[in-house]
C-alpha cells in the first residue's frame, strides 16, 4: 500500500500541526474561557464548529483561495482588521465577566455559525492554511488525494487541541467560583486575547 505522504512529509506535517494547533491561540484561548464559565457540555459548540471553519478555510485555500487572498492586499487587511476588531470586542466582555453562568445567559454565548465563521477572520488558520497547501499540496501530482488525506487530518488536530484546552478549563471551574477568582482568570484569558489580537495585526500574512 503506497503511503500518500512520505514518511518524511508526514514527520514534518506532525510537527507542525502539533506545534500551532496546541500553543495558545484566539480559539484554544476561547475554548478555554468558554468551558470556565459556561461548563463544557455548553463549550462543544464552539469546540466543534472550530475544526468545522478550520477545514473549510482549508478547503477553499485548497482551491485557490489563498492565494487569491495574498494576491490581494485590501482583502488581507480586511481580514486581519476584522480578526483583530472581534477578538478585542470578546476580550471587552470577558473582561467584565464575573460570575459563573450557562450558555443562554452569558455575555461571551458564541453561536456555532460564529464559531465556524471566526476561523475566517482566525490570522493564525490561514497561515497555518497556507503553509499546508504550499509544503504539502501545491505543486504535487497527487494533489487532489493528498487533500483528501491531509483535510480529516488537520481537522482532527483542531478538535483535538480545543478539546484539550477546553477539559483544562472545565476542571478550574468548580475552583473558580470563589471569590474574585474567575474575575481574575477572565481578565488574564482576556489580556491573553488581546496579545494575540495584536500579534495578528502585527504579523499579518
Amino acid at each position: 500500500m503506497n503511503l500518500v505522504l512520505s514518511p518524511e512529509e508526514l514527520t514534518a506535517l506532525l510537527v507542525l500541526s502539533t506545534a500551532t494547533s496546541f500553543t495558545p491561540g484566539p480559539n484554544t484561548t476561547l475554548s478555554t474561557a468558554l468551558a470556565a464559565n459556561q461548563g463544557l457540555k455548553s463549550a462543544l459548540r464552539f469546540i466543534l464548529a472550530v475544526p468545522i471553519g478550520w477545514g473549510l478555510l482549508l478547503s477553499l485555500c485548497m482551491v485557490g483561495l489563498g492565494q487569491l487572498v495574498l494576491a490581494i492586499p485590501t482583502l488581507r487587511w480586511l481580514i486581519m482588521l476584522g480578526g483583530t476588531a472581534y477578538l478585542l470586542w470578546l476580550a471587552l466582555r470577558l473582561w467584565t465577566t464575573r460570575t459563573l453562568t450557562h450558555a443562554d445567559s452569558n455575555r461571551l454565548n458564541i453561536s456555532f455559525s460564529q464559531g465556524v465563521g471566526i476561523q475566517f477572520l482566525n490570522i493564525k488558520a490561514w497561515m497555518m492554511a497556507l503553509s499546508v497547501v504550499g509544503g504539502w499540496v501545491a505543486g504535487k501530482e497527487d494533489a487532489l488525494e493528498r487533500c483528501f488525506f491531509l483535510l480529516p487530518l488537520m481537522m482532527g488536530f483542531g478538535l483535538l487541541s480545543n478539546l484539550t484546552y477546553a477539559l483544562m478549563g472545565s476542571l478550574l471551574r468548580e475552583w473558580l467560583s470563589q471569590g474574585i477568582r474567575l474575575l481574575a482568570f477572565n481578565r488574564v484569558m482576556s489580556l491573553a486575547l488581546v496579545m494575540t489580537a495584536l500579534w495578528m495585526l502585527r504579523t499579518g500574512f
